[in-house]
């Protein structure tokens, strides 16, 4: 009998099962993992499909889309304001091992109700998540350049973290021999760049999430900083970017003393040398302005599309990925905060640097706040290349701050309008 009897699906497959057709990461939801399901739900089949942004869009044009599927909680609100996930109040209400008592407040950017995130239902859970703007650094280039090492447990400003970042960098033949500061600028602009508005008490969008201003007092003095940055040269930028787009290479190499990243990055270097291992410390979140706010820039997880086929196979999945021993697994293995309150102590505290690890993101968790989320844009991926664009021409000298800030301003003003006037 499936479960409340919602979407009574017929079988798909030569031998009577389910197919369940699951769109996701291969390195995330694994082989092993998929057969180990599938031998403990011999009634249902698994249909794996990379995650393809483009092909997913192409799905739920045609109103066939897969039974369960990769999503961000930051970012869910054009999803959900579509109309194009399923509420999972009624799941969560009835599971016996997934329910809203366990999850922490980072599943609440997966909360939509009606007009904005963060109440309201579920329509979808976070597998794993990081406050992404915490800081790692390399304590033994602190030591060559005679700088005190950051601390663990009181965040920096900004300012001062920049005037750290230059004087670790170390630059020979008009070459950057070593990188003061890597921001991952590859990656993500809006969500660093909300933050800092945030933490100085301004806002990102209106209140109706219509409209932005990034002219605002707040709004310039954090483009400011990113033109400072890359002015300064201490990190990489677009106009210098990292050899393979991201810090990870470099910082291994010494050759960056300080990277950006969440509580994630530390699952890469338990196979690192001695080396790495006992020179490696992670900090706060730095701050500018006075409030304290460390986000989330996406909170990876799932929903399950609102036209799925196979609604109660899917809930099955979801209690098996992110309750199950999936989950577990990923807890301990220090690549992600675990979802859900019962995994937190399992993070892993066996390596001296997880230790002290654990004990800084764990007092980090107190700051974990949301960042801006309007259904009528595409989050990161509508607004870093705009801002990308505009930094660029301030970093040049084409344009000033303020007339960088303007022309974000129209631009994003222009694709909201352009959002909404396609959800009405």
């Amino acid at each position: 009998m499936p479960l409340l009897g919602a979407c009574n699906a017929s079988t798909e497959s030569g031998d009577g099962k389910t197919v369940l057709t699951v769109m996701y990461m291969a390195n995330e939801l694994t082989k092993e993992q998929i057969a180990d399901f599938e031998a403990k739900n011999p009634d249902i089949k698994i249909r794996f499909i990379a995650h393809d942004g483009t092909r997913l869009n192409a799905m739920l044009a045609s109103n066939e889309p897969p039974d369960f599927v990769r999503g961000p909680a930051v970012g869910s609100a054009r999803t959900n304001a579509q109309g194009l996930a399923t509420e999972l109040d009624q799941y969560l209400d009835k599971s016996s091992v997934l329910n809203k008592e366990s999850l922490l407040p980072v599943n609440d950017s997966f909360r939509w109700d009606g007009k904005q995130i963060g109440s309201g239902p579920y329509y979808g859970l976070v597998k794993d998540w990081s406050q992404d703007a915490t800081l790692w650094y390399n304590r033994a280039l602190f030591k060559e350049a005679k700088i005190e090492p950051l601390s663990t447990t009181e965040p920096i400003s900004y300012d001062e973290l920049l005037e750290i970042g230059k004087k670790l960098t170390k630059k020979s033949g008009g070459k950057t021999q070593v990188y003061g500061l890597g921001l991952e600028w590859a990656w993500n602009l809006y969500a660093p760049l909300s933050m800092m508005i945030l933490q100085q008490g301004g806002e990102v969008y209106s209140s109706d999430l219509t409209e932005t201003d990034m002219t605002t007092p707040q709004a310039l003095r954090a483009l400011k900083w990113y033109v400072d940055f890359a002015k300064a040269g201490v990190g990489p930028t677009s106009l210098d970017p990292a050899p393979d787009g991201a810090d990870l290479s470099l910082f291994l190499a010494k050759r960056m003393a300080i990277t950006q990243d969440g509580y994630w990055y530390g699952g890469n270097f338990v196979e690192e040398s001695d080396e790495i291992k006992n020179n490696i410390a992670m900090a706060p979140a730095p701050v500018m302005g006075d409030k304290r706010i460390s986000p989330t820039y996406a909170g990876w997880g799932a929903y399950i599309p609102a036209k799925a086929k196979h609604k109660d196979e899917a809930w099955k999945l979801m209690e098996y990925f992110m309750a199950g021993k999936p989950s577990e697994d990923r807890a301990k293995s220090g690549w992600g905060i675990p979802a859900l309150k019962s995994q937190l102590e399992m993070m892993p505290q066996e390596l001296p640097y997880q230790k002290q690890v654990y004990q800084t993101q764990q007092a980090e968790l107190e700051y974990a706040e949301q960042l801006p989320d309007s259904p009528y844009i595409g989050g990161a991926t509508a607004w870093d290349p705009v801002l990308n664009k505009h930094l660029l021409r301030a970093i040049k000298n084409e344009v000033t701050v303020e007339a960088a800030g303007k022309a974000i301003t129209d631009e994003i003003n222009k694709l909201l309008q352009q959002g909404k006037d396609q959800i009405g």
